[in-house]
């Protein structure tokens, strides 16, 4: 397996670092990960550098397979002719445009996978009727999203309106900050994440069950995806990079 920051150094680029960039090595070819924060400037310009250097055979995205549909209308859109970013879906549907002749893949949840592995972790911990209450509700929440993204797809597929489901999430800084401003906010923004996440005891919560069965899940996907001859580029929350990592090199 190559060290992750042979990848991140063959950029001159501070908005691409070890800590959001790995690559491990394989027989059938290279899989990266490329962690992102959703919506963050910085991100959106990692996923464009990076597919910019390496063409995969496969882009495997941290979104359910069912929303795929509209995240490839957004990256088909253009403001003006000289946009180099989709102004719609963050950095997936720039992961898209970016790499459109890739097998595009969904690898989040929900899906049929996720929802057995989950009802099996229930049962076999016997968790709380409470805590299956939220974890059910969470889960049914995002199936909700899924299929909103679905029906939006259609809808600015079939019509001139472009349909946006949920908020895009606005920070102080911009894609026409320079490089180093845009780093600089996006490690200061997961620190930030990650010092409040720490301070909070999630375990046997219901959004550990949720997140703990949705890593699993998109460590098998990816394994499946990465069998196949050629190279990988997955585009993941920053937060499952480490753990993606660990079992994929296992």
């Amino acid at each position: 397996m190559d060290e992750s920051p042979s990848l991140a150094e063959s950029f001159d680029d501070p908005r691409i670092t070890p800590q959001f960039c790995r690559r491990l090595s394989a027989p059938a070819g290279d899989l990266v990960l490329v962690g992102v924060v959703h919506d963050h400037p910085a991100s959106i310009a990692r996923v464009e550098r990076v597919l910019e250097r390496v063409e995969p055979e496969t882009l495997a995205l941290e979104l359910p397979a069912v929303a795929l549909p509209l995240y490839r209308v957004y990256a088909r859109k253009r403001d003006s002719d000289d946009a180099t970013s989709p102004r719609f879906g963050g950095e997936m549907s720039a992961a898209i445009r970016a790499a459109p002749d890739a097998d595009h893949v969904g690898i989040d949840a929900p899906n049929l996978s996720f929802l057995r592995r989950l009802v099996t972790r229930l049962v076999a911990d016997r968790v709380s009727p409470a805590t299956a209450r939220r974890v059910i509700s969470s889960v049914s929440g995002a199936t909700r999203e899924a299929l909103a993204c679905r029906v939006a797809a259609t809808l600015t597929h079939a019509t001139s309106m472009t349909v946006v489901p949920g908020d895009r999430v606005e920070y102080d800084c911009d894609p026409e900050d320079p490089p180093e401003r845009q780093a600089a906010h996006e490690r200061s923004h997961v620190a930030g994440v990650q010092a409040l996440l720490g301070s909070v005891d999630t375990d046997g919560s219901a959004l550990a069950y949720r997140d703990d069965t949705r890593e699993h899940c998109m460590v098998e996907r990816l394994e499946a995806v990465r069998s196949d001859p050629g190279d990988v580029v997955a585009v993941v929350g920053v937060d499952h990079i480490d753990r993606l990592e660990t079992e994929l090199s296992a």
